[in-house]
């Protein structure tokens, strides 16, 4: 069974709209500020910024990126008719920003000692794709 299959009657799997002009600037090596400055809503540039904070030992700075993306990427997954639970596929690259900041708010939240936000994230990953957490670390 692929995650795309739906056997239960659940929701189907949410896919976010292809973000063609900042994820070019990301793959081109753009500062990841640079891009969340010219595209405040993309949440791969804030995961990308969580992710190098992390590297830093700057947990703070990482939970505060990490939670910014989370956030612009859940308006995202409204806007695309996620209602709070279902699918949301590694496999589609417009995702992965969101699922990275996931992951990334959860390292963070675990290296200030937030253990429940860390377990809520771990979990909300999981229960996103399950190839999730192995992709970005957390397995």
């Amino acid at each position: 069974m692929t995650l795309q299959e739906n056997l239960f009657g659940g929701p189907p799997a949410t896919r976010l709209p292809d973000r063609p002009e900042p994820q070019d600037a990301m793959e081109a090596g753009t500062e990841p500020a640079k891009v969340v400055t010219r595209w405040p809503d993309f949440s791969e540039g804030w995961a990308a910024l969580s992710e190098l904070a992390l590297t830093e030992n700057n947990p703070v700075a990482a939970y505060a990126y990490a939670r910014t993306g989370y956030h612009r990427g859940l308006d995202q997954l409204r806007r695309a008719g996620w209602k709070g639970h279902g699918p949301i596929p590694w496999s589609h690259r417009p995702n992965q920003g969101f699922l990275r900041a996931l992951a990334a708010l959860a390292r963070a939240a675990q290296a200030i000692g937030e253990t429940a936000e860390y377990d809520r994230c771990s979990q909300f990953l999981a229960d996103s794709d399950p190839d999730a957490p192995a992709r970005l670390g957390l397995a």
